[in-house]
């Protein structure tokens, strides 16, 4: 698995330009893994420039192991949420490369927000970190507390 996720990510690295933020009809793709307590997964996101500092997106995630992970059941092992994002590298006078972003998320398992930060070290490949908690919990079931925590996110990032 780890050899198809390296193949992937190095092809894609290859094919695919990444800017910082750039505003309306700017498209991000961020690839990486997620970290919480007790547990690791895997996650893709995709955020869409609609003015110039802000955008919507889509996340999915997947738990792939945890300290726990016979406990949950696969239902609650895939996360979906729509996102908000206000880009913020431009009105706080930062490097092009670089693009810090607050936002807020809407998730099958609850409501939270996120803050994150892309860093662009050319033209075609940049990195990402996000650190994001839930303020509304849907689901209260001990089995979805993987989905229902504070989760650091980091990853590589994209522009298409």
């Amino acid at each position: 698995m780890k050899n198809i996720f390296t193949i992937v990510l190095l092809g894609a690295f290859c094919i695919i330009n990444a800017q910082a933020f750039k505003g309306k009809g700017d498209t991000k793709l961020n690839i990486g893994m997620t970290i919480q307590n007790g547990g690791t997964g895997v996650l893709a996101a995709a955020d869409f420039g609609l003015g110039e500092n802000f955008s919507i997106g889509i996340l999915g995630s997947y738990l792939l192991g945890g300290s726990q992970i016979e406990d949950v059941n696969s239902d609650y092992r895939f996360d979906a949420k729509a996102r908000f994002n206000a880009n913020l590298g431009s009105v706080l006078n930062l490097s092009p490369k670089f693009d810090v972003y607050p936002g807020l998320n809407l998730g099958l398992k609850n409501f939270g927000g996120h803050l994150g930060a892309r860093y662009f070290f050319t033209e075609g490949f940049g990195v990402f970190s996000e650190i994001s908690a839930p303020f509304a919990k849907y689901d209260k079931e001990a089995a979805s507390k993987y989905n229902n925590g504070t989760l650091f996110n980091v990853g590589v990032s994209f522009n298409l």
